[in-house]
């Protein structure tokens, strides 16, 4: 292996073998976290488990450095011991969309392994999978039936997509499509008793429209005008389809159904042209007797997660009790039969925007974060008293499987990346119970990490502020260290006790070149309750710049932090916090900002997204002009003087490159220090692992060379020596070419 002064050295991964066997083995000795570590973390998902819950099937995403890409694939646990194996082995393809059929042995999942993405089906004694379909446009999504007997799936490009059956007690599996429909197929789902297939579809198609991009006419319209889609049923016995909602002002977003086969839900949108975002603020809610056709309205706006209990009495539905942005989500229950909604959550400062039934349909079960950690809680749709059932250090998501009779839930703590578990509803509580069922990072345990610690503080205002303290390798009680202060995004959002080795934030790479790491969620997180997540409406940067600083005092205070090596890095909100930053102080020495904005009077039209900024900056920018422009970095520039190392993709939509643009060109006028790095067909997260990598040892370096003196700063060819011997071939997709580098 070889590596270089920036630590990068090649992680070679076990090789996953048939057996994934939980036995103890002796921990090699550790070594610090290199880049190449955070580049080579595998990621778990698609988990689900059997109806018997004797089982769970669940993907791996596997980095694959000389296509530039990540490929998955699927794996099955025993959830009482948590034997797990490798079920397909498919290099440079994917198995994606793993679901169980009924009998709990065998799964079908989708894959490109021959090509366009077809369905498979596999049983868990192994062997070869077999493939269903042969769709010359590639399948889009599949189901079973309930009963056992289906398979549907939905083919065809998606102009024309179509619904065909698999049926799966025949010998040869013989596949036969339904009735076509006169528009393309969008969602659909099996109803209860297998004998009906719900679907939506739009009221029209135009023709000539798909003709003119057809013939390379590829003019973009602002805001197409799009028909109205609506939900339809067919009849798998005589093939007649029925229409369940009609309409030419709203268009159904989504649907659902209920077990007993008497409900149905869906989830409305205004069918009218509009400029900018669509949000859920602007859905509705609407519950559908499927014995009348009859409707009603449940919600009128902010309509987002809701699903139905298991006997069918009840829809469990989350909205916040005043239609404003940034408003607790609560959980309410209506009765299907009749009645208003009801709120299981008055008076608790919690925002919760999903849940999960008990088989009984007497309890709801959701995860909800407080502070740093992530916990898993229980509500009585009766009384509406709640309990916590978990209260370990960590993130902990997932729910209750009714059917399976447990939780399958993920869960991942400072020293321990995401994996899977399964819980019995007896024993959640207790961490020490859980089937481990996935172990997708076991060279984890032979890295050496900064200890994690939540640490408090006041703001000027007085408000308690917490973050996160990554400490150095080795730390000293009483000694100062450089200091990088790591900014998330959002700013609704918020760093947690999870594992952290990802691109954006890489907190151990600098424990291990002995520097602290400060994570503060500053006002604007969530997390921390409805007010402090509130505040910052119109008083956006000042408010969470404040918090910021307030942070990076107490841990100068405590003596932790040298006052004099202080560095800041941030993407997108963080980025927009980090440019403020640079306009308000020169206490830094380095600062890395990353898709931000500076001058919110064009990011407003720039971007994907208004209305957001409407909420934090006070309006539209020609209703509140004036706050527009003193939130704006860019007006405060000529205060900047700190060494400057800014990062955008090149096809970012939410955070355009006009932002980072302005930015570089004032700074270069000024004469300040100042870096720009364009990656060529990002988006507003970089996809592309070489570009995630350039990122990570520019930005390092970045800090190597203002704070601690260090000559040079970016080397390509340093670079390019730590790469895996199969990472030299030229990447798939994106343009591979560098990013831009301006002097």
């Amino acid at each position: 292996m070889r590596s270089n002064r920036w630590g990068l050295v090649p992680m070679v991964l076990a090789a996953a073998g048939p057996l994934l066997a939980q036995t103890p083995s002796p921990t090699p000795a550790t070594r610090p976290m290199t880049f190449m570590d955070v580049m080579e973390m595998r990621g778990v998902g698609g988990g689900q488990l059997s109806a018997d819950g004797g089982r769970v099937v669940y993907t791996v995403s596997i980095p694959h450095w000389k296509s530039g890409k990540a490929f998955t694939e699927i794996f099955v646990a025993e959830a009482a011991t948590g034997a797990a194996r490798q079920m397909t082995f498919t290099r440079e393809k994917n198995e994606t969309a793993p679901q169980w059929a009924r009998d709990g042995r065998r799964f079908a999942f989708l894959s490109d392994r021959e090509g366009s993405q077809q369905v498979y089906l596999m049983s868990v004694d192994g062997g070869e999978a077999r493939k269903l379909t042969e769709a010359k446009d590639g399948v889009q999504a599949f189901a079973f039936s309930r009963d056992g007997k289906w398979l549907a799936f939905s083919a065809g490009k998606a102009e024309d997509r179509q619904l065909s059956l698999v049926d799966l007690a025949s010998e040869d599996l013989t596949v036969a499509a339904l009735p076509k429909h006169a528009t393309p197929i969008r969602d659909f789902a099996f109803a209860e008793d297998g004998q009906r297939i719900f679907f939506t579809s739009p009221d029209g198609v135009d023709k000539d429209d798909l003709k003119r991009k057809e013939k390379k006419f590829d003019v973009r319209v602002a805001d197409p005008e799009q028909p109205p889609v609506h939900v339809w049923s067919v009849d798998l016995k005589d093939k007649t389809e029925k229409r369940w909602t009609e309409g030419a002002d709203f268009t159904v977003a989504a649907f659902q159904l209920s077990k007993d086969g008497r409900w149905a839900s869906y989830r409305a949108l205004p069918a009218a042209r509009r400029v900018g975002d669509i949000t859920h603020e602007e859905a509705s809610l609407h519950l559908l007797d499927l014995g009348s056709g009859q409707g009603r309205l449940v919600l009128e706006k902010f309509a987002g997660f809701s699903a139905f209990s298991p006997d069918g009495q009840w829809l469990v539905y989350a909205a916040p009790e005043r239609f404003e942005r940034l408003r607790n989500e609560k959980l309410w229950v209506v009765p299907t039969t009749g009645g208003p909604g009801r709120n299981l959550m008055a008076g608790k400062d919690m925002s919760v925007s999903n849940a999960s039934w008990s088989e009984d349909s007497r309890t709801l079960y959701f995860t909800e974060a407080v502070g740093a950690d992530q916990h898993l809680f229980a509500l009585s749709v009766a009384s509406g008293a709640m309990t916590q059932l978990t209260k370990e250090t960590g993130v902990i998501n997932g729910g209750y499987n009714a059917d399976a009779k447990a939780f399958l839930v993920s869960y991942s703590q400072p020293r321990k990346p995401l994996d899977l578990y399964v819980a019995r509803p007896r024993t959640v509580g207790s961490a020490a119970t859980w089937i481990k069922v996935s172990d997708a990072n076991p060279q984890v345990a032979r890295l050496s990490l900064g200890a994690t610690e939540t640490v408090r503080w006041k703001a000027k205002d007085g408000v308690e502020v917490e973050g996160l303290l990554i400490k150095p390798l080795d730390y000293e009680k009483g000694k100062r260290y450089p200091l990088i202060v790591q900014l998330h995004g959002g700013p609704a959002a918020a760093d947690m006790n999870g594992f952290q080795g990802r691109y954006v934030t890489y907190p151990h790479i600098y424990a291990a070149a002995g520097y602290a790491v400060l994570q503060p969620n500053y006002r604007g997180s969530t997390n921390y309750g409805e007010a402090f997540a509130r505040q910052i409406g119109g008083n956006f940067m000042r408010l969470s710049y404040g918090d910021i600083m307030s942070g990076v005092d107490h841990l100068i205070r405590e003596g932790v932090a040298d006052p004099d090596r202080l560095g800041m890095m941030g993407w997108s909100a963080g980025g927009h916090l980090s440019s403020w930053t640079l306009t308000q102080t020169d206490r830094f020495k380095a600062i890395s900002t990353g898709a931000g904005a500076v001058n919110w009077i064009s990011m407003y039209a720039e971007s994907d997204v208004q209305s957001v900024r409407e909420f934090y900056l006070g309006g539209r920018p020609y209703d509140a002009w004036d706050n527009f422009l003193k939130e704006s970095a860019l007006k405060y520039i000529k205060n900047a003087k700190t060494p400057t190392l800014i990062h955008v993709g090149e096809a970012d939509q939410r955070v355009p490159k006009p932002q980072s643009d302005e930015l570089y060109m004032a700074l270069k006028k000024l004469g300040v220090p100042v870096e720009y790095l364009v990656y060529p067909g990002m988006p507003h997260g970089l996809t592309e692992p070489r570009y995630q990598l350039v990122k990570m040892v520019s930005e390092f370096n970045w800090f190597e060379k203002w704070i601690k003196g260090k000559k040079g700063w970016f080397e390509w060819k340093a670079l390019l020596d730590t790469l895996p011997a199969d990472a030299e071939a030229k990447p798939e997709g994106p343009s591979a070419s560098a990013p831009s580098r301006r002097k």
